[in-house]
């Protein structure tokens, strides 16, 4: 049958096979815990069996998807519950099975630790399997002509969409945005003359760092400390933007951790007129 059919089938009469397992966000089983799959919906009484056990680290979203059916009145059952448990992953006799019946020339392991891929090859061999490759993230492997091996390694990683474009995961945009996150962020504009003196009071503002007044009554603390640092630069270190800034920098972020724990990401503007 068809998922869209299901509706019409009696309720003890019928079995889903559902991805999500493991809390995966876009499952099917996390869609019909959401209320939100197009085609699914369970009943007070129905009865989800989670045949999988928890991979660590997936505790809290496997525990959201499982709320989330209990919610509808659901049972639930999980391998803690009854033996439900079955294994996604071949064991050794059975990968040793497949390999005496496709008799290959080559392996190359895949999918799985270290470990795991070890103990595939040694399988392999085991069994006369001439060639084994240790494919890790990255690696080009040349099959033929000539002996197997890992010929070049190209560039890896996860990727994100951000708006329109394609970003890595671990690059300086993202990473970026988590220590904003975390810290806030601090703008200040500093405006000199052609002799290094101040023109006018610096000015700061925070973002993500305080709240309301608390916010204005401190950007004017923060504006008087990064006056004095400014001041106590010698001349010639005034006529330089790098050492205007770095001691604007310094003194506004040192502030900042004395009364919040906090480094905020700090952008600095030097101004001469």
């Amino acid at each position: 049958l068809r998922e869209d059919d299901v509706g019409y089938v009696p309720r003890d009469r019928i079995c889903l096979i559902c991805t999500g397992s493991q809390g995966e966000p876009r499952s099917a089983l996390t869609r019909i815990a959401n209320e939100d799959h197009p085609n699914i919906r369970l009943e007070a009484g129905d009865t989800v069996i989670f045949s999988a056990r928890e991979i660590p680290g997936n505790e809290k979203p496997i525990g959201q998807v499982q709320n989330g059916l209990v919610r509808q009145g659901v049972i639930v059952l999980t391998p803690d519950d009854a033996p439900v448990h079955v294994s996604g992953h071949a064991s050794q006799d059975e990968i040793a099975q497949l390999y005496g019946w496709l008799k290959p020339k080559i392996v190359v392991p895949m999918h799985g630790e270290e470990r795991h891929l070890q103990a595939n090859a040694e399988i392999a061999r085991s069994l006369g399997v001439g060639q084994t490759v240790i494919a890790r993230n990255g690696a080009m492997v040349r099959l033929a002509p000539g002996p197997a091996e890992i010929v070049e390694q190209v560039p890896t990683g996860r990727l994100a969409v951000d708006g329109t474009r394609i970003i890595r995961l671990d690059g300086d945009v993202l990473q970026g945005r988590r220590r904003l996150t975390w810290n806030g962020a601090a703008m200040i504009t500093v405006v000199l003359d052609r002799r290094g003196l101040l023109a006018s009071d610096p000015r700061v503002t925070l973002l993500g760092v305080e709240e309301g007044a608390v916010a204005a009554d401190t950007e004017d603390d923060l504006a008087d400390d990064i006056r004095s640092a400014v001041e106590s630069l010698g001349r010639e270190q005034r006529l330089v933007d790098d050492e205007v800034e770095d001691a604007a920098r310094t003194a506004l972020r040192r502030a900042v951790k004395s009364w919040s724990g906090k480094r905020p990401v700090t952008e600095v503007h030097v101004v001469r007129v």
